[in-house]
């Protein structure tokens, strides 16, 4: 795979970041539209009926109503062939009822790992590694 490869899938990691960062529903779809495969396969620990993109849209869908102000630090990115893989820190407050925990107002701050294989310059398979209990003894659940 070329340099220049590994370079836009890079950038393409970072454009769906910024878009998920904007807190805009609408931003994160249509950017979601854009770069990730309407048949994404989707390893993560979420919860849900859906597969494809709209799984994805889905998971930003609930967690917005969980943590409005969410907020995806990247930490360290690492690219190699078609795959780039990000290790973030998340913060936000919870606001939403979140896995059948109601609102408590409380902050979290969590770290995840995800893994992005491209295809034909689009994301066609992530794997997340997502720090759930962290997640959820902050929010007070046991």
């Amino acid at each position: 795979m070329a340099m220049e490869e590994t370079t836009r899938n890079k950038e393409i990691a970072h454009h769906l970041n910024e878009a998920v960062n904007s807190g805009d529903p609408d931003v994160i779809a249509k950017t979601i539209d854009e770069l990730v495969t309407p048949d994404l396969a989707f390893h993560a620990p979420v919860p849900m009926g859906m597969t494809g993109a709209q799984a994805l849209k889905q998971v930003w869908s609930v967690l917005l109503g969980a943590f409005p102000d969410i907020h995806v630090t990247v930490e360290d990115v690492i690219a190699e062939g078609d795959k780039v893989v990000a290790r973030n820190t998340v913060t936000g407050t919870h606001r939403g009822e979140f896995r059948g925990v109601p609102p408590t107002g409380r902050s979290v701050s969590y770290g995840e790992i995800f893994v992005l294989r491209f295809q034909d310059g689009r994301i066609a398979e992530i794997w997340g590694v997502v720090d759930v209990l962290t997640q959820m003894t902050q929010l007070g659940a046991h």
